[in-house]
């Protein structure tokens, strides 16, 4: 938000939710492409290579932490839930929310790392958020970890995430997010192996437009009846 707009009395609203579901569905790809070896096996298929022994894992009974269990995140738990796994979540608020198994504060999150076998970041962009995966909340990941981040690419600290990943602090990450996009093509993130990067494309979807355009008009019915709008920003907490 623009200083000039935290200086007037106007009301704003955002398109909160318009890409829950396509993103939602690209962090289950994530999931099941780190779980099942797709990479390795493409790998294989590409060479004719006929070979079993992959470390293919389930997800049930898996535990993934989201970090901002807004309307993204709630997607993300509906979908994860049908694969039988732990959901937890954090929020500004920490009450209970549908297909979580916990929910605590927007403060609480780091103590549930060391449970966490996925790690997704799907909280806004603040001043509080930006940086906070650091290198001392990295050394909290388990080392068989897998942090996937489809918010906004400052809220990593990406020197400190290639030292956790060359390091072994944690397993591997998908990025469809960086600081600085398109990521450059000498970031050493492009050489790291246990690396997934994709060019911001999670939240793509023919049905996008379709669902701005119903909430904008939605909206401006609201307004003209007096009232409430959707999806108006909290000047406060900057989202």
């Amino acid at each position: 938000m623009t200083p000039k707009y935290l200086e007037r009395d106007l009301i704003l609203t955002n398109g909160a939710g318009v890409h829950a579901i396509p993103i939602s569905e690209f962090v289950i790809t994530y999931l099941l492409a780190y779980s099942k070896q797709l990479p390795s096996l493409y790998k294989q298929h590409s060479e004719r290579n006929w070979q079993r022994g992959l470390p293919i894992q389930e997800l049930t009974d898996k535990t993934l932490l989201i970090i901002g269990a807004g309307g993204i995140g709630q997607e993300i738990a509906v979908r994860a839930k049908a694969f039988g796994m732990r959901i937890f979540g954090s929020s500004r608020n920490g009450r209970p929310l549908p297909n979580f198994d916990k929910v605590v504060g927007a403060n609480e999150w780091k103590q549930l790392l060391p449970e966490s076998e996925f790690v997704v970041i799907a909280t806004p962009l603040t001043p509080e958020t930006k940086g906070m995966i650091d290198v001392d909340t990295l050394r909290l990941f388990r080392p068989d970890s897998y942090l996937i981040n489809i918010a906004r690419g400052a809220i990593v600290d990406e020197l400190a995430l290639t030292k956790a990943l060359q390091a072994g602090w944690i397993a591997g990450a998908a990025l469809d997010t960086v600081y600085t996009e398109p990521l450059p093509t000498e970031s050493p993130l492009w050489k790291l192996p246990n690396i997934f990067i994709t060019p911001h494309c999670s939240g793509d979807s023919p049905r996008v437009k379709e669902r701005t355009l119903a909430l904008f008009l939605d909206n401006l019915k609201r307004y003209y009846q007096g009232k409430p709008l959707r999806n108006v920003v909290d000047k406060t907490a900057g989202y």
